[in-house]
């Protein structure tokens, strides 16, 4: 035990050497907390939307169609991100996601009518898309020689962000109004954007060489669309990209209406909805760079299956689950939904070729989050039918169809 404890403690301080040195700790810290802002700002949604529906008075359906809205731009906003990450730089990209985003914010807290809402709330999820694809050939380059550790650490900051902001905008919103509680991105984007303006040379980027020089990138044309097409229908990518569809699925129906349901179904008050809400994404926090560190060792393959195990079980126990320290544990079990991220992600990126990483990433990420998208207003129209507990048990089916499809994916030295 005790050398186990060692060990470990070693492997803690040599990560975090490796981390800090050679100026990747700054490029870490901005493009992570350009990630606690995207998260954080499309995860106040649920926690807003109890008050957007009583100001609006919107019907769950609706209400689930606003979020499939804020989704489905997301998805498609993915595909030109990767491909201008490759063209112009992820830095450039990441800079241009995070300013868009303040100016989309700020229309959506200023927007008095469901339509306006609907554009706006689409034109966010757009701008908060091109930062996803972005981000991973940075890490993947900078970070080469433990990539899941860095996106797991980037993912965690993206669950500090889902934890503190929309608790926060739901406090705000109990006591003033839901606007004033999103009107609090504004100020934050435009610190992250002058960050990533500051932290990320282009150097870094994910087109240019070690001398600075840009590379080969990928052009759009016939040629280039075979390449890239070829590159993406291989086992390894095709198993993953519908591993990362089916949990694409699962975590925007879970995440979109566990407020909601908390509150409608269980019980709670809103307040404590929100604070459960927060506890699951604090668990990501802890649980996110552990997973992708023992992905690291063992293998995302391995690491995943167990991982999509406990998911499946906690899914199809959470109805029969009552009381709010009860709901609190199972709540945390559930925070094993953002693990499964983590270790999909790392293994999807190192899958891809180096030269078509944003662009295959941007592919992809639009295919499935595009069809994850559909979930929310699944689940709307579900529960506005008196069938929510059904809707969280087809979400644990659809787990334990991602978990049967881990049989059929390559280790990961089988792709390299």
């Amino acid at each position: 035990m005790q050398w186990f404890v060692e060990r470990y403690v070693q492997e803690l301080q040599e990560t975090f050497q490796y981390l800090r040195s050679d100026g990747r700790g700054w490029i870490l810290i901005a493009v992570a907390f350009g990630w606690f802002l995207s998260m954080g700002i499309r995860l106040s949604y649920p926690v807003a939307l109890p008050h957007i529906r009583t100001d609006l008075t919107l019907d769950l359906s609706i209400a689930g169609l606003l979020l499939t809205v804020l989704w489905t731009a997301y998805a498609i906003g993915q595909f030109p991100g990767g491909v201008l990450a490759d063209r112009w730089g992820a830095g450039i990209v990441l800079l241009a996601s995070t300013s868009l985003s303040g100016v989309s914010i700020l229309f959506v807290s200023v927007s008095p009518y469901a339509a306006m809402l609907f554009a706006t709330t689409a034109l966010l999820g757009f701008s908060t898309a091109m930062y996803g694809p972005a981000r991973f050939p940075v890490l993947s380059s900078v970070f080469s020689e433990r990539p899941g550790t860095a996106i797991g650490l980037t993912q965690a900051t993206g669950n500090l962000g889902n934890t503190v902001l929309p608790l926060t905008v739901g406090t705000v919103a109990g006591v003033a109004a839901w606007q004033f509680g999103t009107l609090l991105f504004v100020p934050l984007f435009a610190v992250v954007s002058i960050a990533i303006w500051l932290a990320i040379p282009r150097q870094t980027d994910s087109n240019s060489d070690d001398t600075g020089e840009e590379s080969a990138s990928i052009e759009l044309s016939i040629k280039s669309i075979r390449y890239v097409v070829s590159q993406l229908a291989v086992r390894s990518v095709i198993v993953i990209a519908i591993i990362q569809m089916l949990g694409s699925f699962t975590y925007q129906g879970f995440t979109g209406f566990y407020p909601t349901y908390l509150i409608e179904e269980k019980g709670l008050s809103a307040s404590q909805a929100s604070l459960l809400f927060s506890v699951f994404f604090a668990g990501g926090i802890l649980i996110q760079p552990i997973i992708g560190m023992i992905g690291d060792r063992l293998g995302e393959r391995q690491t995943l299956f167990g991982v999509l195990v406990v998911i499946t079980g906690v899914l199809a126990v959470l109805p029969f689950v009552e009381g709010i320290w009860p709901l609190l544990a199972i709540t945390i079990a559930l925070s094993s939904l953002l693990a499964r991220a983590v270790l999909a992600l790392t293994y999807l990126t190192e899958a891809l070729e180096e030269d078509i990483r944003g662009t295959g990433l941007g592919v992809l990420r639009t295919c499935y989050i595009l069809i994850g998208s559909t979930s929310p207003v699944i689940i709307g129209v579900l529960g506005e039918a008196g069938f929510f507990d059904h809707a969280f048990w087809m979400l644990s089916g659809v787990s334990g169809i991602m978990f049967l499809l881990c049989i059929a994916l390559p280790p990961r030295a089988e792709i390299n």
